[in-house]
């Protein structure tokens, strides 16, 4: 595992001396078809950009449609606490398999367990080792 980010780590070191042809020759290596038409930079962030999602993977899609929105000019979309409604301070109890969750409300987030996440999506997912609505996990919305 070492091996490989050491590797990435080079990899992404060796774009920044690299010329407009050996760009081009590296995106070609990489299995792509013609390389895009843009300046050296942005080709080159282009292929760092590639070359990390190779190795931990791509940006998740609701991740992509976040940025895609507000590079269109959007707002920022609201902290966790006001999206549920929650005021700071509110505390939230749940049973599951026989232990008691209690999450308190924060600025910015939630505690569980004396950790700070950001989203009770997050929170629900550590519970239960799946993907779950954090709101719908605690009973603040509806199944549906």
């Amino acid at each position: 595992m070492a091996n490989r980010s050491k590797r990435l780590d080079q990899d992404l070191a060796a774009l920044a001396n690299m010329s407009s042809v050996q760009l081009k020759e590296r995106w070609l290596a990489m299995g792509y078809e013609a390389p895009p038409l843009v300046p050296p930079a942005l080709l080159r962030r282009l292929l760092a950009q590639r070359l990390q999602e190779r190795r931990h993977g791509a940006l998740p899609v609701m991740v992509v449609r976040e940025l895609e929105r507000i590079a269109c000019g959007a707002p920022l979309a609201a902290p966790a606490n006001r999206r549920t409604g929650l005021t700071k301070g509110t505390r939230l109890i749940r049973e599951w398999n026989g232990q008691t969750i209690a999450v308190e409300v924060v600025e910015g987030g939630f505690i569980m367990g004396g950790l700070t996440y950001r989203s009770l999506s997050e929170i629900a997912r550590e519970v239960t080792g799946t993907h779950w609505s954090g709101p719908r996990f605690f009973g603040l919305q509806r199944n549906g």
